[in-house]
Order: C-alpha cells, then sequence, then structure tokens
C-alpha cells in the first residue's frame, strides 16, 4: 500500500519533475524525450500510415507465410506489421524531430508555469500560456520535417530517404509546400499538449505527496507517476485525432484546410473524424505518457544520485 501524506505536495511536485525542479534538469527532460521517441517510432509510424489513408500490402516475401495469410484475412492489422518491419525510412530525422520537439514543450512549460506565476498569474493561466506559446514555436519549426517524414511512410513512396523527401516537396510545392498543413498542425498540436499538460498538473495536484520517510518512497513515486502520465496521454490524444486526419490528408493531397474538410466529408462523411482512432491513441497518448514518466524517472534517480554523493 501506498506510504502517503498529503501536507507535503510541494516536496511531491519538486522531486516528480514539476515546479520549481525543473529548470535545473534540462538533461534529464531531453533524454526522457530521446528515449520515448526511439521506443514509440513503430507506433508512430502505424498512427501515420492509419491516418493518411496510405493502402499497405504485406509483401508475401518479406514475412512468414502464416503472418502474411493471417493479415490477410484481417487487413487492419497490416499497418501494425508493416510499422514494426524493415526499412525504417526516417528513423533518425523522425527520432531527432521528436526528441527536441517534446522536450522543448515539456521544458518550456514546465519552466514557464514558475515564471508566470511568478508574475503573479492565475495558476490555470501560468499552465496553460507556456504549452500554447511553445508548442506553436516548435510545431511551426518543426513543420518541414514533420511533412517530409510522413510522406516518407508511403509503402507505394519509392523517395529513399529525408533529404530527398524534402527536395521532392521543394520542387513540386515550393517553399511554401514545406510548411502546407502548418494550420491543421497548430491547430492539433497545441490543444494536445496543453490538455496533456493541464491534466499532468490537474493530476499532481490532487494526488496524495510520497512520504519522505517511507521505505517504498522510490517506487510510491514511480506509481503515482505512471497515473499521472497515463492520464495526461489518453487525455492529448483523445481530443485532437480529427486535426491529425485533417493534417495528414493536407499532405497527402495538398489542399487547403476548408478543401481537406470538404474533400473527407464527401469520402467518409463525419466518420473521418475517427478514422485511425485506435492507432491514434496508442500512438500519441503512449509517447507523451512515457515522456512524462521518464522525466520524472530521471529526475528521481539524479536526486537519488545527488543524495548518495552527498
Amino acid at each position: 500500500s501506498f506510504h502517503i501524506y498529503f501536507p507535503a505536495m510541494q516536496f511531491y511536485r519538486q522531486n516528480m519533475g514539476g515546479g520549481s525542479a525543473a529548470r535545473d534538469y534540462p538533461l534529464e527532460y531531453f533524454s526522457a524525450s530521446t528515449l520515448a521517441a526511439v521506443l514509440n517510432y513503430p507506433l508512430w509510424r502505424a498512427s501515420a500510415l492509419g491516418q493518411s489513408g496510405f493502402r499497405v500490402v504485406l509483401q508475401a516475401g518479406n514475412h512468414p507465410p502464416i503472418i502474411s495469410n493471417f493479415v490477410s484475412s484481417v487487413p487492419s492489422l497490416a499497418p501494425y506489421f508493416y510499422a514494426f518491419s524493415p526499412p525504417y525510412k526516417g528513423l533518425a530525422a523522425t527520432v531527432m524531430g521528436m526528441s527536441w520537439a517534446r522536450a522543448a514543450i515539456f521544458y518550456g512549460s514546465d519552466i514557464g508555469k514558475e515564471f508566470f506565476e511568478s508574475r503573479g498569474l492565475s495558476p490555470s493561466v501560468a499552465t496553460l500560456l507556456p504549452p500554447l506559446i511553445v508548442s506553436t514555436g516548435v510545431q511551426c519549426v518543426n513543420m518541414p520535417l514533420v511533412r517530409a517524414t510522413i510522406l516518407l511512410q508511403n509503402p507505394e513512396s519509392t523517395v529513399p530517404n529525408i533529404r530527398e523527401s524534402l527536395k521532392l516537396i521543394y520542387c513540386r510545392h515550393g517553399l511554401g509546400g514545406l510548411w502546407h498543413g502548418t494550420s491543421a498542425g497548430v491547430l492539433k498540436t497545441v490543444p494536445k499538449y496543453c490538455t496533456a499538460i493541464f491534466v499532468k498538473e490537474y493530476f499532481e495536484r490532487i494526488l496524495p505527496a510520497v512520504d519522505p520517510e517511507s521505505p517504498t518512497k522510490d517506487r510510491d513515486k514511480l506509481i503515482l507517476s505512471a497515473i499521472k502520465s497515463s492520464a495526461a496521454g489518453v487525455a492529448g490524444a483523445a481530443l485532437t485525432n480529427p486535426l491529425d486526419v485533417i493534417r495528414n490528408e493536407m499532405f497527402k493531397t495538398n489542399l487547403g484546410l476548408f478543401d481537406t474538410v470538404r474533400a473527407l466529408r464527401n469520402e467518409l462523411g463525419w466518420n473521418f473524424l475517427v478514422r485511425g482512432m485506435s492507432k491514434n491513441l496508442v500512438a500519441v497518448s503512449i509517447p507523451v505518457a512515457s515522456t512524462i514518466f521518464f522525466t520524472d524517472a530521471f529526475i528521481q534517480y539524479s536526486n537519488s544520485s545527488n543524495e548518495t554523493r552527498h
């Protein structure tokens, strides 16, 4: 059972990566984000395939007959098998883009919250304003890389790598084409991270603190972090699936925002809002949740190491 007590919530917050502890741990934030990106790359790939509507057919020669026959009878599983199978085109660029983006958003949001609270803003505004600002900037900077990596996942694409994908987009659509889909990307990314960070902060406030004298304090901190992280990841993913679908369709067709929505509605009706939802809940909620959890775990490890040295 948990060894918990309520008056020491500030101790919990400072030792789980929130509040004033954030600015002291930039390396932990980036390391956690990188680890989450590496582990979750295949899930991101499956989500990109599903939401983009790319046609996935497993080549019989690339998989054991039992797998090919099974997937043929359950076509919805094909994106998952494809996503976990080589070649992993754009792997390094995708991981790099995800790593710095999530690290910047979570680190910037945590230190930004402290800054805005010190300026007298309400806790809710101080919580939501930093991810709003940081995630908007990150999405705009990352957009060419995001578009190029998603188009690279098309099984029918002959483009070999991220550099050639960027070059192809530029040759076909000009410089502005690299930022095509930014509007949908911002509409999707900003609410996702604002929601995830708001839920994370909410759970940090309501969860009981860990007794620093408890013999199981390290385990208890990680369990509470897992609860907080899971809630934040699922909330952020469920809210923004429709905007993921719209953004990926814009990448595929090069249509504008409203034309894309109209085309999707004509093709699928309002069912387009849930296209790829199951894959997205896995591919988005797990990376966000694992980034938060790994950050807490790395900060906890750093604190424990410092205590041991002293």
